[in-house]
């Protein structure tokens, strides 16, 4: 069995999550299993339905409980999710362990770090924890220097103008 790699998409233009879910895709289109863990993203009932419907191939959680992006809520908000995003990682973290998917797509992880929300400290263990035949991808804008020895692949998407 090939080793499994870890792969970010970052940078400041569109389409990293898109990226990463093609490759999603693609994995699926070939018989294996993929976990998509959402991270701080508007919840869309339209996105949810249409996922559903690739299960049990690609399987996407969205641990936060609110409808809107995590930037817009107030504070008292952020605190009760931040709970929830914890947990994603959590999970994620079971998933990497336990091997139960060939590919995990962590969709804006990285923004976590950003805002504040976990350090890199919180995702290390995260990433160090990944079984040697799973694949994973991060997306996200900046990705930290402490993460690049995790990483096998960085993919930098700019926007030009």
């Amino acid at each position: 069995m090939e080793k499994g790699y870890v792969q970010v998409f970052c940078g400041s233009g569109e389409g990293k999550s898109s990226a990463a879910l093609g490759k999603g895709l693609i994995f699926a289109s070939e018989g294996k299993n993929v976990i998509i863990v959402q991270f701080m993203k508007e919840k869309s009932e339209n996105e949810e339905r249409f996922f559903q419907r690739l299960e049990p191939e690609i399987k996407m959680f969205r641990f936060e409980k609110k409808m809107t992006c995590f930037s817009e809520l107030s504070d008292e908000e952020k605190k009760e999710e931040i709970t929830n995003i914890k947990n994603g990682l959590n999970y994620a973290k079971k998933v990497l362990t336990t091997g139960e998917c060939d590919l995990l797509i962590l969709d804006e992880v990285l923004g976590l770090i950003d805002e504040g929300v976990i350090d890199c400290s919180e995702l290390i263990p995260v990433l160090a924890s990944k079984s040697d035949n799973v694949n994973v991808l991060l997306t996200g804008i900046v990705l930290p220097d402490e993460l690049k020895e995790y990483v096998d692949h960085i993919s930098n998407i700019e926007s030009l103008h």
